[in-house]
């Protein structure tokens, strides 16, 4: 078929390539250009069309294709003014891949074709050389999918337990898994992590970026990549790096619906980290891959002097959101994974950058209001990470109703509470009750706080305990990348030691924060491995390891640790006074006795205000009444729930704790302790006395009466 001759207007709509089982529409948006020229390639990736598009509606240039097929590979030349100082980059000659691709095919090339300009003279320089060999290919796909009777769970947020893993890294050294499959969206679906999931008791897995994504020149040439992928480059394609299909065309959307399909069968939600706050053209020096040879100036926002970009997110540009053309960008792209692929919801990185208006953050901006307007995406979990690098950017409690927020400030209270820091008990009290004075005044809920010790960014866990320094060697950048100041202690000796008494420490001081995080109120997130031991030899930063020091090690894990942290999520599930959905009534820090909750010092008499403000105290007991709640039985039967007491010790010292008189409960039973055996018997009386050691946190349970 001659398609240069085959060809219709087409529709504006839907944007990007839309099959319809006799052809394909072909729709782009470019407000600036001048011409538009739809290219098309073989299996090869070898040019065999090119079709300039004559119809345009509004600034949507389209056409239709008849007899066109899923598996067609294609991309965009745009045509128009290459004036950088008015922040125009247009150049005929690089291929461009489509916003609107659900699909890519082929790798990335670095070199010199794919930039706009020359690299030997400046931007303000015209680069004719063709980009197409260098270019991934847009792939034409096929929707359909049988997804039975799956759909999205909406686990409620008080009942949720997220898990943030890494696809590739998760299951890259999983010995249970097929070689040809470990590392990608098929391991992750597979049986064995399944089970491993249902096990841990997580009721979500949180996906680091998985938006098709590019790695930087600077990293391929020294043998590094983009491991976290925090390089976006099309927001409606699956990484096909993750794909165990690399040579199937398109297979790699059916292979990750498999995956969803699996997980909700598990009972599993999946949550997606998106970066919309920038792509991978970086600033004026970056290449011209997409957004950037559409329309350069109405995606990205510039500087008042238009050759420059807006940096908020430290990457080189920022997504220009207060238009209207990239928030339809956005927002399709979040209906497309929640209405095709089945995601449950979203963690928006950098989502500051999202919400600035001219310069300042705005939670009034019309990227909340129209996600709020939003019938389909209004009803998934919407998570922010509620931070940028720009001026004013750190916003933790300001975002609207509807979003939950990754609590920064938790984070750095319970690091610094772990490690001795004299701080003050107030803040503790404030961060393992849900943080109300972020979130109450607003109307949200204690669930609005994502509770977190330790993520993606940053030390693990082991190495939170481990390590006082970063160490990111690694990275070819002579330590200097990396936050330096990461609120974690070493226990005694920097690194791998023999020293058993350093050892044992790091293991209770991993215990303390892990419990700290399940007994909290909010949402908890654990990072995959944590539970486990994993470290990563001290590099606090390793988005660019896609090696070892990243991979869990399945073969070193420290089982004791992970039964232990199996008992504190299956104590966190089985306890709904853990999962509050709204505040306690007595939320103001008093020493007053409350009906839902009372603060005790070790002697057992109640906390007063003078309490709080003393910041070498780091020893309190917290009494959580299970009136209202009900809890399931050894049968499955409903029952009251039982009442709580906990005692958190973080002194260097072992102190005697009195537990609560009787109007709190007639006996009490000890079921965790972070120390090894620390009481000498499991029961205990009203008003005994329990010998609690020194850094360590131990949980009582009171069958409520009446």
């Amino acid at each position: 078929m001659d398609q240069q001759q085959s060809i219709y207007p087409g529709k504006p709509f839907p944007l990007g390539a839309h099959w319809d089982g006799a052809g394909v529409n072909f729709a782009l948006y470019s407000e600036h250009a001048t011409a538009v020229f739809l290219c098309l390639f073989d299996a090869d990736e070898k040019e065999t069309t090119t079709i300039q598009l004559s119809e345009r509606s509004g600034y949507i240039w389209h056409v239709y294709v008849p007899g066109m097929k899923p598996g067609q590979l294609y991309g965009w030349y745009v045509d128009g003014p290459f004036e950088p100082q008015n922040g125009h980059r247009f150049n005929r000659h690089k291929l461009l891949l489509d916003p609107y691709a659900k699909a890519l095919a082929g790798t990335l090339k670095w070199n010199e074709t794919l930039y706009g300009y020359n690299l030997q003279e400046d931007d303000l320089s015209f680069n004719e050389s063709n980009s197409a060999d260098s270019m991934p290919k847009c792939v034409v796909t096929d929707p359909s999918f049988d997804w039975g009777n799956d759909r999205r769970l909406g686990t409620p947020w008080h009942k949720t337990i997220i898990y943030e893993l890494h696809v590739k890294g998760f299951t890259q050294q999983h010995p249970d898994i097929p070689e040809d499959l470990r590392g990608t969206y098929a391991a992750l679906g597979h049986p064995v992590v399944l089970q491993y999931l249902k096990d841990l008791g997580v009721t979500a897995v949180e996906l680091m970026p998985v938006h098709y994504f590019t790695d930087t020149q600077t990293l391929s040439e020294q043998g590094l990549s983009n491991y976290w992928g925090y390089n976006t480059i099309c927001f409606l394609a699956p990484e096909s790096r993750y794909s165990s299909r690399k040579d199937e065309n398109g297979a790699v959307l059916n292979e990750f619906k498999e995956m969803v399909k699996a997980l909700h069968g598990a009972g599993i939600e999946v949550i997606l980290d998106v970066v919309f706050n920038h792509t991978a053209e970086g600033n004026e020096k970056g290449p011209t891959l997409s957004l950037k040879g559409i329309d350069n100036s109405m995606y990205y926002r510039l500087a008042e002097d238009a050759r420059y970009y807006n940096d908020y997110t430290g990457t080189g540009n920022t997504l220009n959101t207060q238009q209207p053309a990239v928030l339809r960008l956005i927002m399709d792209s979040l209906r497309y994974w929640i209405e095709e692929m089945h995601v449950d919801g979203f963690r928006f990185d950098l989502a500051s950058a999202l919400a600035r208006g001219l310069h300042e953050v705005d939670r009034l901006s019309s990227f909340f209001d129209i996600i709020y307007q939003d019938p389909v995406i209004s009803q998934v979990k919407l998570i922010a990470e509620p931070w940028d690098i720009g001026e004013g950017g750190y916003q933790v409690g300001n975002f609207p109703p509807g979003w939950s927020e990754w609590n920064g400030r938790y984070r750095d209270c319970i690091r610094n509470f772990w490690r001795g820091e004299n701080s003050g008990l107030g803040e503790f009290a404030e961060r393992i009750t849900g943080s109300s004075d972020l979130y109450k005044d607003d109307g949200r809920k204690p669930t609005a706080s994502i509770n977190f010790i330790t993520a993606h960014d940053g030390f693990t866990l082991a190495d939170l305990v481990s390590y006082n320094e970063k160490h990111n060697d690694a990275n070819g950048e002579d330590n200097r990348d990396g936050q330096n100041d990461n609120l974690s202690w070493n226990c005694g000796a920097e690194g791998p030691t023999d020293n058993e008494e350093v050892l044992a420490l790091r293991r209770k001081q991993q215990k303390n924060l892990l419990a700290t995080l399940f007994l909290s109120q909010g949402v908890p997130m654990l990072l995959a491995g944590d539970e486990s031991g994993r470290t990563q030899q001290g590099n606090n930063n390793a988005y660019c390891q896609d090696n070892e020091i990243s991979w869990l090690d399945w073969q070193h894990a420290d089982t004791e640790l992970l039964d232990f942290t199996k008992s504190l999520i299956q104590l966190n599930r089985a306890h709904p006074v853990f999962q509050h959905k709204g505040w306690f009534q007595g939320m103001k820090i008093h020493g007053a006795d409350t009906e839902d909750i009372a603060w005790f010092r070790p002697d057992g008499s109640m906390m007063n205000d003078e309490d709080w403000d003393k910041g070498f105290a780091k020893s309190l007991g917290i009494y959580l009444s299970g009136k209202g709640f009900k809890s399931r039985g050894p049968k499955g039967e409903l029952i009251a729930d039982d009442n709580c007491y906990l005692i958190f010790n973080a002194s260097e010292e072992d102190l005697t704790f009195r537990l609560p008189q009787e109007q709190y409960g007639t006996e009490w039973k000890v079921v965790l302790n972070t120390a090894n055996g620390a009481a000498a018997e499991n029961a205990f009386g009203a008003g005994s006395e329990m010998h609690i050691e020194s850094r360590s946190v131990c949980v009582l349970l009171n069958p409520r009466k009446g």
